[in-house]
């Protein structure tokens, strides 16, 4: 496995960044020298330095990153669109000339970078190139983050049908906002059948954990458990 992780989602607001800044937290913890990104950014708020991406400062202080966040995410929007629609919205064209170097100087100086693609494989991030193109580019091992509920073996499959359609290396998935205590077969079935229809390793399923929250820059310990897990099996050896 190359040095980092492309994670991506079945779906916006599956919990990429919960999962993508434990993995970076973890691995801190265990001494590795991780870099975060995350390339292009909707939703973002305005300050007076100009538009912040929270996704992007809780990435950051999950990895303990010296970059500055113009760095760890070079593209950002108000609005929370496919970066398309927002730059429309916006009237200007996106540049994706900064986001490249940025990501070159992340990977030159890090050990292990860990790149957050924003919505899912074949969000729209200009006329021309989904997020799958961008992952690819960056010839990284993907990640899937999924949800638990009825639908989610479908959402699944089709992320990495799209992505492996492109070349992209899916190396696992994980389940986030899992209820190991629940009675519902839905969610009860999902891990093993995902696992089946798709051919690739569940690497965890990560609990709905209160105590984690972005916006508080907040992981709690249930979160950091499961994703302790994930780094000991899947993640040792890279």
């Amino acid at each position: 496995m190359k040095q980092g992780l492309f994670i991506t989602g079945t779906d916006t607001g599956v919990g990429k960044t919960v999962v993508a800044g434990a993995i970076a937290r973890v691995l801190r913890e265990a001494g590795r020298d991780v870099a975060v990104m995350k390339p292009v950014a909707a939703g973002c708020v305005r300050r007076r330095e100009g538009l912040f991406s929270e996704d992007a400062e809780f990435l950051a202080h999950c990895a303990e990153a010296a970059e500055p966040l113009e760095e760890i995410s070079p593209i950002r929007f108000a609005e929370p669109l496919a970066p398309t629609v927002a730059a429309a919205r916006a009237h200007v064209e996106i540049d994706l000339a900064p986001m490249w170097a940025a990501w070159r100087r992340l990977r030159d100086a890090h050990e292990f970078l860990i790149v957050e693609g924003i919505g899912g494989i074949l969000c729209p991030v200009t006329r021309k190139l989904f997020v799958a193109d961008i992952a690819a580019r960056m010839d990284l091992p993907v990640l899937v983050v999924a949800r638990p509920h009825l639908g989610t073996i479908n959402h699944t499959a089709l992320t990495v049908e799209a992505a492996r359609s492109r070349g992209l290396d899916v190396a696992g998935i994980v389940i986030n906002r899992y209820n190991r205590d629940t009675e519902d077969v839905a969610q009860l079935t999902a891990p093993d059948e995902i696992q089946r229809v798709t051919g690739v390793p569940i690497w965890g399923l990560v609990p709905d954990d209160p105590q984690t929250d972005p916006a508080r820059a907040a992981l709690g310990e249930d979160v950091l458990a499961a994703v302790r897990l994930i780094a000991r099996e899947r993640l040792a050896g890279v």
